[in-house]
């Protein structure tokens, strides 16, 4: 449902998007109150950056995640175009203040999933799939501190998404796989030195990443949108996120699934 207060509540919400200025609430006359009111304001945000949607993110899919947020459950934010990278990509630093890289399963869509009356079941989404992709996503929030702004407020701003990185498709095998207990490692480095690494699995996304894509495609059924072919669905971060200081590059290695790397910027 389009309205005045949604409207505004997304032109704020870009602005400060744009500018790397934060708010500490939105004004009571456009803030959302519900996570419906936070989804309507989040739906006019294509319209008000000009941007397309080319897939959906999660947040909030452990939960420790939660807890961080203090949401009682996965939210649900939208890619915009102009915000994706390939792997080995350059992510922009400037105005980023989470300063994170999170480790995700990434799934393209090779047909619509519409909004139905019935819950799509795991086997019905996982058909409508394409391909599974290594990715990192790059978060970031507008609200500040984005842990006390609460679950309709974060929803209207994108469920923290900014920038997200996509790695190449995966073999085929990935159908075959326990992805609950697939394990990946990630390091960050400095140049050539080595500053960390970190382990994380599958299991760390609503138990699996098919769990958390076949929440998404639900969610979207009930707020009524089509989830499309084409579209690429980031499940959430399969670790603890990877802290990053501009000029630091991060890697997640997937084993047989591939790999994904990304630089982020000193600017």
């Amino acid at each position: 449902m389009t309205t005045p207060a949604n409207q505004q509540a997304a032109h704020l919400i870009w602005a400060h998007w744009q500018s790397g200025q934060v708010l500490s609430a939105l004004p009571e006359a456009c803030r959302p109150m519900t996570a419906a009111q936070g989804y309507a304001a989040q739906a006019q945000l294509p319209a008000v950056s000009g941007r397309q949607v080319v897939g959906w993110k999660i947040a909030a899919t452990s939960a420790n995640g939660q807890a961080h947020i203090n949401v009682r459950g996965p939210l649900a934010g939208r890619l915009l175009s102009g915000q994706v990278f390939e792997s080995g990509a350059s992510v922009p630093s400037a105005g980023n203040r989470m300063r994170v890289a999170e480790p995700e399963f990434a799934f393209a869509m090779a047909q619509d999933l519409p909004p139905q009356a019935a819950p799509y079941t795991q086997q019905q989404v996982m058909n409508a799939v394409a391909s599974l992709h290594p990715a990192l996503e790059v978060p970031d929030s507008r609200m500040e501190p984005f842990t006390a702004a609460g679950e309709a407020q974060l929803l209207a701003d994108n469920a923290c998404a900014r920038h997200f990185v996509l790695g190449p498709a995966a073999p085929d095998v990935w159908r075959d796989l326990d992805l609950s207990a697939y394990p990946v490692h990630a390091q960050v480095q400095r140049g050539s030195q080595l500053k960390y690494t970190r382990e994380g699995t599958g299991g760390k996304v609503l138990g699996d990443p098919r769990i958390a894509l076949t929440w998404l495609a639900n969610q979207l059924s009930s707020l009524g949108i089509t989830l499309q072919k084409g579209h690429v669905v980031t499940t959430g971060t399969c670790m603890v996120p990877l802290e990053l200081q501009p000029g630091d590059s991060a890697s997640a290695d997937y084993g047989v699934l591939g790999s994904v790397h990304m630089v982020f910027s000193e600017t």
